[in-house]
């Protein structure tokens, strides 16, 4: 038996305990409560006491990619602009031995762990390197296999095929702490038929999926008009995709993805109707505040995300469009940016944001 304490123990879940304390018996808690208490419970258990500080739980970084973390400052030369950012990155991804995107995953675990980080929401195009970053530093997460360019509908059955064949071999090495899900990449570079047979796949199997969605206006555009963005993307590589005429959350609602209950990232711009559209499916937010700013895509609108119930969780995304992974200060940039967010009607506190970044995140994923 072991007993941690320090000034403050935050459950989360319950009130704080000033002058808190944890037994700790083969690696499960015993019992939470105030010290003198603890102490008085278990009086021949190893105390170890953390004075000035305060115990909590792991934080829970919903959105990262631990395999680019090499790239960290690699790609801000182009961070004003995104398309040109995503084919940089891809191209800069390609280059990568296996070895080296193996070593980066294991990297980013690492640095996330000495930052609190117990459990990633991970999206990799080389899912291996994330599993086996998580199992070798010993986190929990949730590894998403994430698809390839594939918005054309007329390769959608090779391209879920060859998506399964990799989500089926990462199956087989998950393992208590590690979990398989898949990552359809967003609305305009997946297509319609691709995520109907994700949709379908996922509800059948009980497979936990995340979108990126709504990132930004220029995506938006793109989604409702058919202009800017990717479409010159698309010409080059003589791909067929037409746009849905509707905002990205209402397209993929189409889809019958939402129906999945997929944890979304960004949201940055959605309307009233798509937050209804969120809520009404059962589907989470992964909220990534500094990614969002970096790249000067907005301000997800987190209050009223809040207010019509969705859970919603913390992101670092990758160190590549954040260059940290810090979740304490995530959490802080995501009260004071919905503070200073105009027409808001509440004030995020300190205790939600720090919710966000544990409990939430946990309900998020």
């Amino acid at each position: 038996m072991r007993i941690i304490t320090a000034d403050f123990v935050l459950p989360i879940s319950s009130e704080p305990i000033p002058e808190g304390a944890i037994a700790i018996d083969r690696g499960n808690i015993a019992a939470i409560g105030d010290r003198s208490s603890i102490l008085e419970e278990y009086p021949s258990a190893e105390i170890e006491d953390f004075g000035a500080a305060a115990i909590l739980p792991g934080l829970v970084n919903c959105h990262s990619h631990l395999e680019v973390t090499a790239m960290r400052g690699a790609l801000d030369d182009v961070e004003h602009d995104f398309r040109a950012w995503l084919l940089k990155l891809n191209g800069l991804r390609a280059a990568m031995t296996e070895a080296e995107i193996i070593e980066a995953a294991r990297n980013g675990a690492i640095e996330g762990a000495q930052a609190g980080i117990t459990c990633f929401g991970d999206i990799g195009r080389f899912g291996m390197a994330g599993v086996e970053a998580l199992k070798s530093v010993g986190l929990r997460g949730v590894l998403f296999q994430e698809t390839e360019f594939s918005p054309d509908d007329r390769s959608a059955v090779d391209d879920f095929y060859a998506l399964r064949q990799k989500f089926e071999a990462l199956r087989r090495s998950a393992n208590d702490l590690v979990e398989i899900g898949l990552s359809p990449h967003s609305p305009y570079t997946v297509s319609a038929r691709l995520f109907r047979l994700i949709a379908d796949f996922a509800r059948s199997e009980g497979v936990k999926i995340t979108i990126h969605a709504a990132e930004s206006d220029e995506e938006d555009a793109l989604m409702r008009n058919g202009t800017g963005f990717f479409t010159e993307v698309y010409r080059k590589f003589g791909v067929e995709w037409k746009s849905p005429c509707a905002s990205s959350i209402s397209y993929l609602a189409s889809t019958g993805i939402l129906a999945a209950n997929p944890l979304l990232v960004h949201c940055v711009s959605v309307t009233d109707a798509d937050i209804k559209i969120i809520a009404d499916n059962g589907a989470s937010i992964a909220h990534c505040p500094k990614s969002n700013a970096k790249f000067g895509h907005g301000c997800a609108p987190l209050e009223a995300f809040l207010n019509a119930g969705i859970a919603v969780g913390l992101g670092s995304d990758s160190v590549a469009s954040n260059n940290v992974c810090d979740l304490l200060e995530e959490s802080r940039f995501a009260a004071l940016a919905a503070r200073n967010r105009r027409g808001r009607n509440g004030f995020i506190s300190a205790r939600e944001a720090l919710e966000m970044a544990t409990l939430g995140g946990a309900k998020a994923l």
